[in-house]
């Protein structure tokens, strides 16, 4: 007699699991999709600094307008400033980037 109430529990837990493992991968399928990375730079940076690579140290195009460099600017020293834990080198680069942009200097002066 135990024998049937078994294999009855058995078919329900086989039934409840088969529910769920559908209802799990439905919400799987239906999850929105994650961001991509943003791929980075590979390179060091070159002895005089042009244009293009202020534009990439800055996140920015080379052709926007200047108050836009100095926004770019300021997002990426804050998140950089020696102050904070930032590194000394990375903030002269960042600097000579902005000058580069707004045509301050033509690039080389760095300190480091």
């Amino acid at each position: 007699m135990a024998t049937p109430f078994i294999a009855g529990v058995a078919v329900a837990g086989a039934a409840l699991a088969g529910r769920y493992g559908i209802q799990a991968w439905q919400a799987f399928k239906a999850r929105p999709p994650r961001p991509k990375f943003k791929k980075f730079y590979e390179g060091g940076f070159q002895p005089t600094m042009t244009k293009r690579e202020a534009a990439l140290i800055l996140g920015i195009r080379e052709s926007v307008p200047a108050e836009k460099v100095k926004e770019a600017h300021r997002r990426v020293m804050v998140a950089n400033h020696p102050d904070a834990g930032g590194s000394h080198f990375l903030a002269s680069k960042i600097n000579e980037a902005k000058d580069v942009l707004l045509g301050k200097t033509k690039g080389s002066g760095s300190a480091f």
